[in-house]
């Protein structure tokens, strides 16, 4: 949904919300059912689920902390593993900051913006917000990341109470949804031949790393060399021209 120069701040929230609603807040909110499911196993209570994706707002890391207190293990530990388990966010949030930076903007707001920094609403503000006035993006990414994560907390709560009634293929699959539309909005925002280049290679060693390397910091590995190597070309060209 386009979005104009003299809108109000309540109608660009609006437009981000029903681009939310269009697909993305579903996908990432079906992918969280399984997060209702495995709180209530592990024998937490239904608002301490809805709470930790409204904090943590990361299902790898809300199925690694209630995984780990399933397993008994320590909170210094389960802090650390984590902590270690958000790292990808750091590169995320540094590059879409830009794009939600404007004047006057102090950094308590920015780390308030940072929060909302996740798969979907990090691919679709990559994609979506460049079109975007810059005095209205922040109005934008907040009505769409907030719709996104008020669908999750509902897809948190319904998960709590369907435990044992989904098939098991079926949870399996939700899980995948967020990754197949991370991929899918990926690739529709690619608009340089070293994007292009990035994804491919990233996609080429992600089971290279994992093989190698694993303990969490494979994506990161494989992320980092198609990402440098993509640069690299990228100014050779722009050299070159």
């Amino acid at each position: 949904m386009s979005v104009s120069a003299d809108w109000s701040w309540q109608r660009v929230a609006l437009a981000g919300m029903r681009d939310a609603l269009l697909l993305p807040a579903w996908i990432v909110g079906f992918g969280l059912i399984g997060i209702g499911s495995l709180a209530r196993d592990v024998g937490y209570p239904v608002d301490v689920a809805v709470l930790s994706t409204i904090l943590v707002w990361a299902g790898p890391s809300q199925v690694l902390f209630f995984a780990s207190i399933a397993a008994g293990a320590a909170w210094s530990a389960i802090a650390i593993a984590i902590a270690f388990a958000s790292l990808r966010f750091l590169p995320m949030t540094m590059a879409i900051l830009p794009l939600l930076r404007r004047p006057g903007q102090s950094i308590w707001q920015q780390l308030f913006l940072s929060h909302y920094v996740a798969v979907t609403a990090w691919t679709e503000g990559l994609r979506r917000l460049p079109g975007i006035p810059v005095h209205q993006r922040v109005a934008y990414f907040l009505g769409f990341a907030n719709t996104c994560m008020a669908v999750s907390s509902v897809g948190t709560f319904a998960g709590y109470y369907l435990l044992g009634a989904l098939p098991v293929p079926f949870a399996a699959g939700l899980l995948c949804l967020t990754p197949i539309f991370f991929l899918v909005s990926l690739t529709a925002g690619l608009r340089h031949r070293s994007d292009v280049t990035a994804l491919v290679l990233g996609l080429a060693l992600a089971p290279v790393c994992e093989r190698f390397i694993g303990g969490g910091f494979d994506l990161i590995v494989a992320g980092l060399i198609a990402g440098s190597i993509a640069f690299m070309i990228g100014r050779k060209r722009k050299a070159a021209k």
